[in-house]
């Protein structure tokens, strides 16, 4: 070995023993005769004190090493350092004179007074600070390309333990409940599942193509046909979709599947989960245990997105009926087109001014919104509980009559100083323009608190929705997903009213996982199938295998995928689950620092029987 302790476990208890550490130089500090290094490893930081001064020798007498040559070497040595050197101590562990110690290091008492100092390895100035206030101003790009340096930053080695400790707990969590961690496999046939599948040319069989999985959905199904009855895996998946914050090309889940159960089983299983797991990992109290239930309607007409953030109010309100016969050229026609118009008040916004106004118009002009009405209340309310005209800022009260005007003020729960703002549009720009306006205010008015665990279910999904540009019908989730027993009646006349026995887990406004009770009868999966658009042929070429399996007694089942990475990156409080990641790549899939994806030479190809057309530019 070549260091006999870490650099975050010595104590005071330590004192007088004689120890060999090894680790990076975190910080160098030269005082002309007395140098001193911070010793940093993965477990901590640990004081080192170079001189070639006697006086520093332990007070229980010297280690035979310890003799006025060796330290002077040492001192050379440490004199030669640089941050980032890897280096090998040898000394005794001494107390920090009093007075001196560091309350913020865990070995903030001890200090080790070299006798050997070794060079192992030298580094490069690294092309950004390491540690330090510094180093968390560093454009993410350059973190990305030197990856291996930017890991050795406090923040994202802190991330990785965090990573660790709750995939090592939802593990032993389930082990305690019988679940069997079974591996499936990463080569798999390509399916329609909703994204797009990642697929790898066979060598072999010319012209056929795996596919890297989305998630092992066919696969633990399967696995609950075969009587496994209870499987979980840390799963590695791959989606060729669109990048943001909480997603990338290829991520992690917790994989779950249980036979026997209904959807009230699977969500009390991971209630308990995640209950248990936030007083490990976090300090942030739940805000409401049990966790909160919300229909995908009323997640909708409420909060105007599936996934809502339940740490503040501001809800929005619905004022279609009441505005549909108003003066107002913009309510009026929305309603008329089937349109919706709907609104959220923004405490304390009466003060703005109209330039601040203009950009909230502009913010919620991306999600396609072509602006936003606006009524800012100025006055007090009158006796009568109305406002009065002159106590109203807006450009389109003069368009409502004194009840219309007051009904909105009503349904906005408005008052003093408050901002009232509203879209009128289909709902699927609606809804959206104000679920994200709402966060907007939430963050500008500090309404939002950092410190709770917000969780909710939402259930009662659509089981399908409607391409309108290829004019068909696409499953919400996967095409293996339960309608409720009540609604398989209206499957083929009135596809949108039905509802899936589906349920999300949304934690402080992200989707943390998603889940549903699966169909286990042939029957019921063909008629899912031709609902979609497949035919006999189409169906038996892609699923045949599990229309097959659920002849041989298939038993009613269901399960969740949790992401990983969006787990962690929330008790870890960091912004994007690349932080969370050890080797993520960028918001356009690119590996800056194996500099992926990449050509691949003719002689690859020819073998894979495939020819590039254009292979375009570097």
């Amino acid at each position: 070995m070549l260091k006999t302790h870490t650099c975050g476990e010595l104590r005071a208890a330590d004192a007088g023993k004689t120890v060999t550490l090894a680790g990076w130089v975190n910080r160098r500090r030269d005082h002309g005769g007395l140098i001193f290094l911070d010793l940093r490893d993965r477990f901590g930081i640990t004081q080192v004190t170079v001189s070639d001064d006697s006086a520093l020798d332990a007070p229980n007498g010297a280690n035979p090493c310890n003799n006025g040559q060796d330290r002077a070497h040492a001192l050379k040595t440490a004199s030669q350092v640089r941050s980032e050197f890897v280096v090998q101590v040898s000394g005794e562990v001494q107390k920090r004179p009093q007075g001196f110690e560091n309350s913020e290091l865990e070995t903030g008492e001890v200090e080790v007074i070299a006798s050997r100092l070794e060079i192992l390895n030298e580094a490069r100035t690294p092309p950004f600070v390491i540690s330090g206030s510094q180093a968390d101003d560093v454009d993410e790009a350059v973190r990305l390309k030197y990856r291996y340096l930017d890991l050795r930053r406090p923040k994202l080695a802190d991330n990785l333990r965090l990573r660790h400790e709750i995939v090592r707990f939802i593990r032993s969590f389930l082990y305690d409940r019988a679940f069997l961690e079974i591996e499936t496999p990463i080569l798999l046939k390509s399916t329609p599942e909703g994204a797009r599948d990642f697929v790898v040319p066979s060598r072999i069989h010319p012209g056929r193509f795996y596919a890297l999985p989305q998630s092992p959905q066919q696969m633990k199904q399967l696995l609950m046909i075969a009587g496994v009855e209870r499987y979980f895996q840390i799963a590695r998946c791959f989606r060729d979709e669109d990048l943001r914050a909480d997603r990338q090309p290829e991520f992690t889940q917790l994989d779950l599947e249980m036979s026997f159960v209904e959807a009230s089983d699977i969500m009390a299983l991971i209630e308990k989960m995640m209950i248990e797991l936030s007083a490990l990992v976090s300090d942030k109290p739940i805000q409401q245990v049990p966790f909160p239930v919300l229909s995908y309607e009323d997640a909708l007409a409420r909060y105007g997105i599936d996934r809502p953030d339940l740490r503040f109010g501001l809800e929005l309100f619905d004022v279609t009926e009441l505005v549909r016969n108003s003066k107002f050229g913009v309510f009026k026609n929305a309603a008329a087109a089937g349109g919706i118009i709907k609104g959220l008040r923004f405490p304390g916004g009466a003060s703005l001014s109209r330039k601040e106004i203009d950009d909230l118009i502009e913010y919620v002009r991306p999600y396609g919104a072509k602006g936003l009405a606006w009524i800012a209340i100025n006055g007090q309310c009158g006796a009568d509980g109305r406002y009065p005209p002159e106590s109203l800022r807006s450009p389109i009260v003069k368009f409502f009559s004194a009840e219309e005007t007051d009904g909105i003020l009503r349904a906005a729960v408005a008052e003093e100083g408050d901002l009232i703002l509203m879209v009128a549009d289909d709902a699927d720009v609606t809804n959206p323009a104000l679920a994200n306006l709402r966060m907007e205010i939430g963050a500008r008015a500090n309404l939002i608190d950092p410190n709770l665990l917000a969780f909710c279910w939402v259930v009662d999904f659509p089981l399908l929705d409607y391409n309108k540009d290829e004019e068909r019908w696409e499953a919400t989730h996967h095409p293996f997903t339960s309608a409720r027993d009540e609604d398989w009646s209206i499957l083929e006349e009135r596809p949108g009213d039905v509802r899936a026995k589906a349920y999300d887990v949304v934690l402080n406004g992200w989707e943390i996982g998603g889940g549903s009770i699966r169909i286990h009868r042939s029957e019921q999966q063909m008629r899912m199938f031709q609902r979609l658009g497949l035919n006999e042929s189409e169906v038996d070429e892609k699923f045949g295998h599990m229309l097959e399996a659920f002849q041989y007694g298939a038993p009613p089942h269901g399960g969740i995928a949790m992401g990983i990475e969006r787990v962690v990156a929330l008790y870890a409080d960091a912004p994007s689950i690349r932080e969370v990641m050890a080797f993520p790549k960028t918001a356009t899939g690119t590996d800056l620092l194996m500099e992926a994806p990449s050509r691949v030479d003719d002689r690859q190809l020819a073998e894979l029987h495939i020819a590039v057309r254009d292979q375009g530019s570097d």
